[in-house]
């Protein structure tokens, strides 16, 4: 039971006296006396719930154990002797002045301590070197930033475990069972990094065994640092050699803008000499505009692709300048000069790849649509007269349908097929760059325009074809300046007035319905006239589903090419889910369906299966790949089955229509003598079941 204590003074030596005792087991404080009410004693044992009063006279004497007599008054300890001598011990205000002197030195000793221990933490986790410090058991206590860099491992993930846990080659168990000290030791640990680590034991000033403690640093940095050294020489030579060796010219100056280093393709470009260069203000070799290399020293900001002209020639010029900046202090800077002859040149060329690329773009024929049904087959045969003639044709359909693939098999079909086939996307391009790359442009046109000006596509497909997909799209300024190019077949440069003549044939496609854009004044009725000479409607996937197996297979070819796969095909039971669907997305998003499916496939898979399919929206309830098969058809074939789906969705589809026949196959998507064929089938499948 703690003993009952009275503190009689609450100022600084009373408080101080009240926090060492409120610490105690063995007292307890029950009430603090001050005739001064804002004594901070008061409002501190008033926070512990510690009874204060201003006075102790009225107490009764054997109420307490121990009175502390804080006020530093002899009187009053005389006055307290008196009162409580026989019944309490009465300690003098010098005691409780040196117990409140050693709650201070403590208190400045922790304090002391605390900052110490933030010292050692700040030092021991700023080491370049990893350390770990195990106890005698062998128990991680400590493990610094670095170490935690080196291994790979967070301190709070190995703090507590066992050393050879974390490290099972550590040498530290080792080490405190010899308490022999170990120094530099090589180490690979388990993420492939080799360490070179010394291993102290730790011993008290008694000779017992604490524990031990491992540094270590990583031995690629010493590694890289020694190949550093050794090698200094030798890459300054090899740059040297390089820039030497370059056929770029390259300028250096220092930081006060004088020359120090030229290489040959320089001297060869400008003609100046090293006498000329060396030692001498980057504007030696300057002809016509500013030194950049003054600028990049003013700024210490790179400049890159800057036109001027250089040496006693006063030749023209692109040039790129980078400051030299070693630990955030400027040593000079670097010029790169091109030729610009050189750079038209490389364009030129460029643009003649360009040019035979396009003669290769037109890489599909007919034999490459895949299609039976009996719209499809019309809008074949169409293409096919198409191409026999020079009319411009117009390919409509929705997205997905294939329009380009038509216009490729268009030009590959007539005479034009040895010369080149442009495709030009209308919608991709602006509305501000689509008349100069259609129609090219010359020498200062507008601002940026290349010196020598530009041929246009129009010009680059002259004696073959031009593909303009998107055609709806265009603006009704770009409609009128197209429409005259159909009319009087030659084109105008952007910047110039003379007309040159094209023989091109145009091939025009849109998913846009032309005639409503007509009606609502989005679309020239005259351009449409000049552009729907030969007008092709390409069907949608909804309206050709007997061709989905077939489109399928070719499509299935093609992903196995891209995927590096070898699926054979669909199953019966895959080819009527699809055929179920309305296919919004045409053929595009079949074939993203069949990319799908065929990604998640297993290798040992060949053909593709409803169950690989996606639940495709729309579909016939009756083909869902939830639906589970009855125990009574568990004998039926798997002809059999497809047979009774495709007649079921025939019943229904017929109901739905009052019973017409001509309005169910279309619905379907399907010929009427097909569907006639199927009914057929259906019922000598059903009367075999029965």
């Amino acid at each position: 039971m703690k003993q009952r204590v009275m503190i009689v003074g609450a100022g600084a030596g009373g408080t101080a006296l009240l926090q060492l005792l409120l610490q105690s087991k063995l007292l307890e404080v029950v009430l603090v006396v001050d005739r001064n009410e804002r004594a901070p004693g008061l409002a501190l044992a008033a926070s512990y719930g510690i009874r204060t009063k201003g006075d102790w006279e009225t107490e009764t004497r054997d109420a307490f154990a121990v009175v502390f007599d804080a006020t530093g008054d002899p009187a009053m300890y005389q006055k307290l002797v008196q009162a409580f001598g026989g019944h309490a011990l009465v300690v003098p205000g010098s005691l409780a002045k040196l117990l409140a002197g050693l709650v201070d030195e403590r208190e400045t000793l922790v304090a002391m301590l605390q900052r110490q221990a933030h010292q050692w933490d700040l030092i021991f986790n700023s080491a370049h070197d990893g350390m770990i410090v195990a106890d005698e058991a062998g128990t991680i206590v400590l493990f610094n930033r670095s170490a935690e860099k080196i291994t790979g491992y967070k301190a709070a993930e190995v703090i507590g475990k066992y050393i050879l846990e974390v490290i099972p080659g550590s040498k530290l168990p080792r080490v405190m069972r010899t308490r022999q000290l170990e120094v530099h030791q090589e180490l690979q640990l388990e993420n492939g990094k080799k360490i070179i680590t010394t291993r102290i034991p730790i011993i008290s000033e008694e000779g017992e065994l604490q524990g031990a403690f491992a540094v270590f640093k990583d031995i690629t940095d010493v590694v890289t640092l020694a190949e550093e050294v050794t090698n200094l020489k030798e890459i300054q030579t090899l740059l040297q050699a390089i820039i030497q060796s370059s056929e770029e010219a390259i300028s250096v100056v220092d930081e006060k803008g004088r020359g120090i280093m030229i290489n040959p393709a320089y001297t060869k470009l400008t003609g100046l000499s090293e006498e000329e260069v060396l030692g001498k203000p980057a504007t030696a070799d300057i002809a016509e505009g500013e030194s950049m290399h003054m600028q990049v020293l003013r700024t210490r900001r790179a400049v890159r692709g800057i036109h001027m002209k250089v040496g006693q020639r006063k030749r023209d010029v692109v040039v790129n300048v980078a400051p030299v900046i070693v630990d955030g202090i400027l040593k000079g800077s670097v010029g790169v000069i091109r030729d610009v002859s050189e750079i038209q040149k490389l364009t030129e060329e460029l643009n003649r790849a360009r040019q035979i690329i396009r003669t290769l773009e037109a890489k599909y024929s007919f034999a490459d649509i895949v299609g039976r049904s009996e719209e499809m087959t019309a809008a074949i045969e169409q293409a096919k007269l198409g191409a026999n003639t020079p009319a411009t044709v117009l390919l409509r359909g929705e997205s997905g349908t294939g329009k380009e693939l038509f216009a490729h098999a268009i030009h590959n079909g007539s005479n034009r097929k040895y010369n080149k086939f442009i495709r030009v996307n209308c919608a991709s391009i602006s509305e501000s760059l689509l008349e100069s790359e259609l129609f090219g442009y010359v020498e200062g046109a507008f601002s940026g325009a290349r010196r020598g000006g530009k041929r246009g596509f129009f010009e680059e497909a002259n004696n073959g074809s031009i593909f303009l997909d998107e055609i709806g799209e265009l603006s009704a300024g770009m409609q009128a300046k197209l429409l005259r190019v159909l009319q009087e077949k030659e084109i105008i440069r952007v910047g110039s007035t003379k007309p040159i003549s094209v023989n091109v044939r145009v091939i025009a496609a849109t998913h846009v319905n032309l005639e409503k854009a007509i009606a609502d004044g989005k679309f020239r009725e005259d351009l449409y006239y000049r552009l729907n000479k030969i007008p092709i409607v390409i069907p949608p996937l909804r309206e050709r589903k007997e061709d989905i197996p077939q489109i399928a297979e070719r499509l299935i070819q093609k992903i196995n090419q891209d995927y590096g796969r070898n699926v054979e095909g669909l199953t019966a039971e895959a080819a009527v889910y699809l055929q179920s669907y309305h296919w919004p997305g045409n053929v595009r998003e079949l074939e993203n369906i069949l990319g799908r499916a065929i990604i998640f496939m297993n290798y040992n898979e060949m053909q593709i299966d409803v169950r690989h399919l996606p639940v495709l929206t729309g579909n016939t309830p009756a083909l869902q790949r939830q639906e589970s098969v009855p125990e009574a058809a568990a004998e039926v074939s798997l002809e059999e089955r497809v047979t009774q789906f495709e007649g079921e969705i025939i019943l229904q589809t017929l109901e739905k229509n009052g019973g017409n026949k001509t309005k169910t196959a279309k619905a379907l998507g399907i010929s009427l003598r097909n569907l006639y064929y199927k009914l057929e089938k259906y019922e000598h499948a059903k009367n075999s079941m029965q």
